[in-house]
């Protein structure tokens, strides 16, 4: 049997009010400090009622707890990845390059269709969810997906390149109902170098 593993917030890499105007102090500071810091409090609570149930071989518990693992599971790992491909905006670039930029035009035919159909996909989402551009390795292409509620793109069988978090805790104080006005601006505030790399893992 394995040894528990216990899971951290991770370190921020920008201030509260970095991403400004695009996301505000106020929502960054709630998003990551009561959310996500949620996401891992109840991550660890599940998997230690479930090492518990483990060794007293409750197999029924075990399966009982799998759904506050994946979704607070997932919650962490999306919210991971969810900070780092954010900037600020006067270090962002505007729009990916190299190996990532051919591989949108080639998948999508520009960046500019890539980003409608992906704004369209992501604000078309019922309640909460995510809206990704994933790497899919056995047919080796980006695709944009969907995903709902925290689930991890990994369930659907992609690399995570790119996400959005489309939860209304995400940008509800600022943008209120207009999920797609979000969606829009968000992309001045995307860390392409760090999405590259991302890339460049996910085919290598």
């Amino acid at each position: 049997m394995q040894e528990k593993t216990t899971y951290s917030l991770p370190e921020l890499p920008y201030d509260f009010n970095a991403l400004e105007p695009v996301i505000s102090a106020e929502i960054m500071e709630l998003h990551y400090s009561k959310h996500h810091n949620a996401y891992v409090t109840k991550l660890n609570e599940a998997l230690e009622k479930y090492h518990e149930a483990e060794t007293r071989k409750e197999v029924d518990q075990m399966v009982e707890l799998q759904s506050a693992i994946k979704f607070n599971g997932g919650g962490h790992i999306n919210h991971s990845i969810f900070w780092t491909i954010l900037c600020p905006e006067k270090e962002a670039v505007g729009k990916p390059s190299g190996a990532l930029s051919t591989a949108i035009d080639k998948e999508f035919g520009s960046f500019e269709a890539f980003q409608e159909k992906f704004n369209a996909k992501a604000a078309a989402i019922q309640g909460s969810g995510w809206g990704w551009l994933g790497y899919n390795k056995s047919m080796k292409r980006l695709q944009i997906a969907v995903c709902s509620n925290q689930d991890p793109l990994s369930t659907q069988g992609l690399i995570p390149i790119l996400g959005v978090d489309v939860w209304e805790h995400a940008y509800y104080l600022q943008y209120k109902n207009a999920r797609p006005d979000y969606l829009k601006a968000i992309w001045r505030i995307f860390n392409w170098k760090n999405i590259e790399e991302r890339f460049e893992k996910a085919i290598s």
